[in-house]
């Protein structure tokens, strides 16, 4: 099962949410070679709840997982901690809504919720919880108390981030933070338009159809990634297309 465990189905956090547009994003994920992926939009985007009862409007919830033109995507959201850093928070569609309203209060800069009280709230419920692109400069969570990362299910290794930082500088130091702290490493392509999707993907040895599935396989370490050969222009042109796309709906 391919999988991805970083993507976005909004160009940006002030965009409007456009049905047609996650629809075009869902068949070329499937024409990438995705069988999955998590839809971990910003939990600070405009109208976060409208992303879900616009997907509860229009594909079926199948035990954990919306069935898009036959691609499983399963509900999560990207959380901004005080601390600086993101985290992936994926689960049952009621579960991260309920997380979701736990953080109302949490959702400008300068309130972001500290990184030992999100994995309290999270842990009320069954999730996986990731550390996203932990040596991106702009939100370095390698630097946090190992402490507290050590309470993570593992780390991503991000599209973007192999892309800005060199492929195999960010693979090495994502895979030795692994190792300091006995996390596992994911693939995600932090993916804001389609052409993105196949930058870098895991491959998991079994299909899941729920988070305690998908949790289990990362935890026990049943899965692999890849990267892609063609990762640079893959990302590249997203970032082009993304550019045009959001000058236009800014017109």
């Amino acid at each position: 099962m391919n999988f991805d465990f970083h993507t976005h189905a909004k160009l940006s956090k002030k965009s409007d949410f456009s049905i047609s547009y996650l629809e075009e994003m869902a068949k070329k994920a499937l024409l990438s070679g995705l069988d999955g992926l998590a839809l971990t939009e910003h939990f600070n985007t405009k109208n976060f709840h409208e992303v879900y009862d616009t997907l509860d409007a229009h594909f079926p919830y199948i035990d954990g997982y919306y069935d898009i033109f036959g691609l499983k995507v399963f509900p999560g959201m990207e959380v901004d901690i005080l601390e600086v850093g993101h985290i992936l928070c994926i689960g049952d569609l009621p579960d991260v809504r309920a997380l979701r309203e736990q953080l109302v209060d949490y959702t400008e800069e300068e309130s972001f919720i500290p990184l030992a009280e999100l994995l309290k709230l999270r842990s009320s419920y069954e999730m996986l919880v990731i550390g996203a692109h932990p040596f991106r400069p702009s939100t370095p969570l390698k630097d946090l108390d190992p402490s507290l990362l050590k309470q993570l299910d593992a780390f991503d290794l991000n599209g973007k981030d192999l892309h800005t930082r060199g492929i195999e500088e960010n693979i090495r130091d994502v895979k030795l933070l692994g190792v300091s702290l006995d996390k596992p490493v994911v693939g995600g392509s932090d993916t804001h338009h389609f052409m993105q999707y196949g930058s870098v993907y895991t491959i998991l040895y079994r299909s899941c159809t729920n988070v305690r599935e998908l949790k289990s396989a990362i935890i026990n370490r049943q899965f692999t990634w890849e990267v892609a050969e063609d990762l640079h222009e893959r990302v590249s042109e997203a970032n082009r297309l993304k550019a045009i796309l959001k000058k236009k709906l800014e017109v």
